[in-house]
């Protein structure tokens, strides 16, 4: 964090999180982690927030966790995987979750993980080269098409890499998608568009002048926030990356203001 100039780090466990557990052991390790990550906030002012972990896909015990982490714990959002087992984050099974967490206006953040249809699917290759990418982007897609994302409309969802290959598909969701069945007459081009720039997006590994500059195309630069992936890459490279791509009010920006509008916490800084 002090090499890249980085004043406050959201705090989240990746994957897998907790999901294979039975549900009352993935409650119990959702909370001792979320009441970790308070600690370690608590004990360094300013430098950490908190994305809380949630025991997915257990809806009964996460929505008692969505609880104790905003109304005991002040966490600032909540940190999910883009999918679990074989349902991504539009599927019906999950609404009672998100219907609280809208109702909350909470921030969600979403990082990739390998659902059970594509786990080791291409031989010699692991799943972080292509399969995380394409996961983010089928729960983005999942959420619009489904309709799931327009009655979430209070929750601000923010995707990390850039949301996956979401730049080299975005044309088929834009215009195929809602030009035959079954989403003809039941998602417009306005609607996916108005999805896809109220979305925010991470720049955690997508830095590079092809992905960071068709994202910036695609999405308002208001809704690019900063991620560095650490520890499987550094803030300094991220810093570095962004500053060959953007200067001024947009740089800003994307290495502050934009997430500060969502995250109370980061304002206060």
């Amino acid at each position: 964090m002090e090499k890249g100039g980085v004043a406050t780090a959201m705090t989240s466990p990746t994957t897998p999180q907790v999901g294979f557990l039975p549900a009352a052991d993935a409650a119990r390790i959702a909370r001792e982690s979320n009441e970790y990550a308070r600690r370690l906030a608590n004990d360094y002012p300013g430098r950490f927030g908190v994305f809380a972990l949630l025991p997915m896909p257990h809806v009964d015990e996460s929505l008692k966790e969505i609880a104790y982490a905003f109304d005991t714990l002040h966490a600032d959002g909540i940190g999910m995987m883009t999918s679990y087992g074989d349902k991504w984050l539009g599927y019906s099974e999950f609404q009672p979750v998100f219907d609280e967490l809208n109702r909350r206006k909470a921030v969600v953040y979403t990082h990739p993980t390998s659902p059970n249809c594509c786990v080791n699917l291409v031989r010699g290759v692991p799943e972080v080269a292509m399969e995380y990418g394409a996961d983010t982007t089928r729960t983005i897609v999942n959420l619009i098409f489904t309709g799931a994302s327009r009655r979430y409309a209070d929750i601000d969802f923010i995707f990390s890499h850039g949301g996956g290959v979401l730049t080299a598909v975005a044309e088929r969701l834009q215009i195929q998608l809602v030009s035959r069945p079954p989403y003809l007459g039941k998602v417009t081009h306005d609607q996916v568009e108005h999805e896809l720039n109220r979305f925010y997006y991470d720049t955690a590994q997508v830095v590079n002048a092809v992905t960071i500059e068709a994202l910036a195309k695609l999405v308002p630069t208001s809704q690019i926030v900063f991620g560095s992936d650490f520890p499987y890459r550094t803030s300094a490279e991220h810093v570095s990356g962004l500053s060959q791509r953007f200067d001024g009010a947009v740089l800003h920006g994307i290495e502050r203001d934009n997430a500060a509008r969502i995250l109370p916490g980061v304002r206060r800084v």
